[in-house]
């Protein structure tokens, strides 16, 4: 044990700024509370429950913690949740174990995977299907060049640094490359004032046209890696238009029928006295929903996100009217519990020390790079004439949670016993969804000031 005297601990207190007392107070805090709940399951006094409450204590205040860090530097706060749970996961390096068994508890596991379909179904609420449909040509043409280049640029540099892997972790790699964080970019833009200007709108509008055609290739790509399982067929084409036939037709076809039954299903609702019946109506269908998507074979994520976008602030309108909160608002306390937890875990499933070879850092380098070129490409999307093309590739560059969403897919889906993506890749996958989260502020900022001040001249 050591004895740290009064003496020393004002001067720790003087030389670190408070979020490094915070810092180091988490620390002493697991050191002392999970070895008391690292018991074994079979222990005289073991409550089942306890274990999982310490790995929530511990979680939360690092997320927290970590995300507020983040966001006192001005950048989004899932990098401080993701890197505080790469610190937690890589502790036993500094021969402290207490916290090893996190990375395989099954408990946060599940809390993680709620979290993500929430966290889906509440970006599917903040998404309109008519302004989908209005985002005009530019929009739609720059989410899909955003979505075909990277995933070529992705699968070429998966094929360059492991060319004896399958095909599915190439195109699982190039897959993590083709979405674009709205919450990113909106949030930047929203901070500059920009948020009003034409690059802007088709900046948004793409990267939530982005959003769909991704998950429709994760829902293809799921559900041919779940057909070729085991001694099944390898990839051919007619499987590949067959599951992406079915993905196609699960979303739209989710989309077009829960459009018209949403409504009604929430006017039943409304004719209950007991209290709650937005929010579980509202998760009854998400719920409903993912469990379909995952039945046929495609990510529960998928459903989640088409439950979110059928239910529509107007179809509610009768609970506002008796002073029931927007449903927005009443999922904000559930995703801000338990969205955290999946990003914690994805930073505790990454292994520091394959980083130590070369040729990870040069994949991860390489897949960043591509990441970056491919959005630029984007940018030859825009029609209109006058436009600033640069800020628009700038803008659709930040892959955020929905890349992590994408890689702990791939590395949770296994081919002949193995994981898609193991631990070197998804360890380069994070590195490349850190770096590009992080540039694209200071880059955006730049691009915009700089259209501003040749605008003022």
């Amino acid at each position: 044990m050591v004895v740290v005297s009064d003496r020393e601990v004002v001067v720790l207190k003087v030389m670190l700024p408070p979020k490094g007392v915070l810092a180091i107070g988490l620390a002493v805090a697991m050191s002392v509370v999970t070895p008391a709940f690292a018991e074994p399951a079979g222990s005289a006094h073991a409550n089942p429950v306890a274990p999982v409450l310490v790995t929530l204590i511990v979680l939360l205040l690092a997320a927290k913690l970590g995300g507020d860090v983040f966001e006192r530097l001005g950048q989004p706060a899932v990098l401080g949740e993701l890197l505080f749970g790469v610190v937690l996961g890589n502790l036993n390096l500094v021969g402290y174990e207490h916290l090893t068994y996190l990375k395989h508890d099954q408990a946060l596991q599940v809390f993680a995977e709620l979290g993500v379909i929430l966290l889906l179904f509440e970006i599917g609420l903040e998404t309109n299907v008519r302004d989908m449909l209005s985002v005009g040509p530019s929009s739609a043409l720059v989410a899909l060049l955003g979505v075909i280049v990277p995933i070529i640029l992705g699968l070429g540099t998966s094929f360059m640094f492991h060319p004896e892997q399958s095909i599915y972790l190439h195109v699982f790699i190039g897959a993590t490359l083709c979405a674009t964080s709205v919450g990113v970019t909106a949030r930047v833009l929203r901070d500059l004032g920009c948020i009003q200007r034409r690059e802007s709108r088709i900046v948004l509008g793409a990267a939530v046209i982005d959003d769909v055609l991704g998950l429709i290739v994760l829902a293809t790509l799921t559900g041919v890696i779940a057909a070729a399982q085991g001694d099944g067929p390898g990839l051919s084409l007619g499987m590949l238009a067959a599951i992406a036939g079915k993905a196609l037709a699960f979303v739209f076809g989710a989309v077009t029928i829960g459009y018209f039954l949403s409504p009604r299903l929430l006017a039943v609702a409304a004719r209950f006295r007991v209290q709650g019946m937005l929010l579980t109506t509202a998760l009854l269908i998400c719920f409903l929903l993912s469990y379909l998507a995952d039945r046929l074979g495609l990510a529960p994520i998928v459903g989640a996100f088409a439950a979110g976008l059928i239910i529509e602030p107007r179809h509610a309108e009768v609970f506002r009217e008796r002073g029931v909160p927007a449903l927005h608002q009443l999922f904000n306390p559930l995703v801000a519990f338990l969205a955290p937890l999946f990003f914690v875990r994805m930073g505790l499933l990454v292994d520091l020390r394959v980083l130590g070879d070369v040729s990870v850092l040069g994949f991860a380098a390489v897949l960043t790079a591509a990441a970056i070129i491919g959005k630029q490409a984007c940018a030859l999307g825009v029609l209109e004439h006058g436009l600033d093309r640069l800020s628009v590739g700038l803008g659709m560059i930040p892959r955020g949670e929905v890349g992590l969403i994408f890689a702990n897919i791939g590395a949770a889906m296994t081919l002949s016993g193995a994981p898609v993506i193991g631990a070197e890749q998804l360890s380069a996958v994070v590195i490349m969804v850190m770096v590009t989260t992080l540039v694209t502020p200071p880059l955006l900022r730049w691009s915009l000031s700089r259209q501003g001040s040749a605008a003022g001249h």
